[in-house]
């Protein structure tokens, strides 16, 4: 998949550009445009109002999974990969990278996933 080029992409808060890094939401558009040729724009939160939303068992690899990580609905979000694992750009501390949706951290986070896909 598309997202996975991105690994160790730096981390840009409102980056839409991989050479100068990537935020969350930066990253799901860029991936979105190269991929789909779908063009998205926005944050996470309104980028939680696309599509129609999954259940968590019916996610399949492209879906959009939301998190509150900052204390407020849909601050981050990633790109499901299958067997339970996202790509996400986390934060200025880190670069993009897979995660489990199962771990701690992120399942308590969880707030829902989206398809944007047919």
């Amino acid at each position: 998949m598309y997202s996975l080029m991105m690994l160790r992409t730096g981390y840009q808060f409102g980056g839409k550009n991989p050479s100068a890094g990537l935020d969350c939401s930066g990253l799901v558009t860029h991936v979105y445009r190269e991929a789909a040729d779908m063009r998205l724009a926005g944050n996470a939160a309104s980028l939680a109002r696309e599509g129609r939303e999954v259940a968590v068992d019916q996610l399949r690899t492209g879906d959009l999974v939301f998190f509150n990580t900052l204390g407020r609905p849909f601050s981050h979000v990633g790109i499901y990969l299958g067997n339970g694992e996202f790509v996400h750009a986390p934060n200025s501390r880190g670069q993009v990278r897979v995660e489990k949706l199962t771990t701690l951290y992120w399942s308590q986070r969880f707030e829902m996933a989206r398809t944007l896909l047919n």
